[in-house]
């Protein structure tokens, strides 16, 4: 366990808590997973103790929740774009174009 990490966010379904993971270190935030595989352990161990759970430095612990919540809550600030490539159009979470490989511009 790295020294100075906080708990930014645990639940039951480790799905949920890995997507948790991929939207932080996605946003350039280094996270650790913790209690992937206690599962087995709930019954044995008090339930809050089993749970998966995402870690992130102190520093970073505000803007983690902010992008957890978004993510959980379906927000996306970012706005759909047309691609100049073929001129499909695309929402705002896409990259790249699916048509082409275009990248967005």
């Amino acid at each position: 366990m790295t020294p100075g990490y906080v708990r930014v966010f645990a639940h039951s379904n480790a799905l949920l808590v890995s997507h948790a993971h991929n939207v932080i270190t996605a946003a350039g935030i280094p996270a650790e997973l913790r209690n992937m595989t206690l599962g087995g352990g709930a019954g044995e161990l008090p339930l809050g103790e089993c749970e998966p759970e995402v870690w992130v430095a102190r520093h970073n612990r505000e803007r983690a929740v902010v992008l957890i919540r978004d993510a959980l809550e379906g927000r996306n600030d970012r706005p759909d774009w047309t691609c100049p490539g073929c001129g499909e159009q695309l929402e705002g979470v896409f990259d790249t174009c699916w048509r082409c490989e275009h990248p967005r511009p």
